[in-house]
């Protein structure tokens, strides 16, 4: 008898959002990095948050804009979110608290309810954004959203990791960044299965 062949993994597909609207965020670098870095099974699309306008309750309330619906969209549609957040004054940027508002609706039924998310970040200082990610937590706990509690990524001093075109250089962050997508995926799957 013959040993069974390996059978390849199944797609994953990831939502991935950068906290920061410029170009050369050292986050917008990070997610192309784990796009990179991550198995040919694992996929990551990157959701722009520029389009979204201020969460307005009676904007809402007329129905939500295309932005936002899409946003919500790319959230359901995928089966977990990685998000990587830049740290502005110890907190997370207003225009990911933005998108969260955003996703967070309907309390009852949001695309962020039980949604498996993983937090990573990447700042030039030597906290690697670590005041962000715990900021980022608290508000998560408020949208009923499961994140990953490690590993974690945190990388500090980003300039000396990044090139001038905003490529991940430093071969141990990215072999961390790499175990880091496989225990994410690994751990994600398991929420369904509780």
């Amino acid at each position: 008898m013959n040993p069974a062949l390996p059978t390849a993994p199944a797609p994953f597909h990831l939502c991935g959002i950068a906290g920061s609207l410029r170009s050369a965020s050292f986050n917008r670098a990070l997610l192309r990095a784990a796009q990179e870095t991550a198995p040919a099974h694992l996929t990551i699309a990157v959701f722009d948050l520029a389009p979204l306008p201020p969460y307005d309750a009676d904007l809402e309330a007329a129905g939500a804009p295309e932005a936002v619906a899409a946003l919500q969209r790319a959230i359901r549609r995928a089966d977990a979110l990685l998000i990587a957040t830049p740290e502005y004054n110890y907190g997370i940027p207003g225009v990911l608290k933005n998108a969260l508002d955003w996703a967070s609706r309907p309390p009852r039924d949001s695309a962020l309810a039980g949604k498996p998310t993983a937090i990573m970040g990447a700042s030039p200082g030597f906290g690697g954004t670590a005041r962000a990610q715990a900021m980022l937590r608290m508000v998560l706990a408020g949208t009923h959203t499961p994140a990953l509690l490690g590993p974690e990524v945190y990388v500090a001093h980003a300039n000396d990791k990044f090139d001038d075109a905003g490529r991940l250089t430093d071969e141990p962050t990215r072999e961390h960044l790499r175990k880091f997508l496989l225990a994410f995926e690994e751990w994600a799957l398991g929420q369904g299965k509780r």
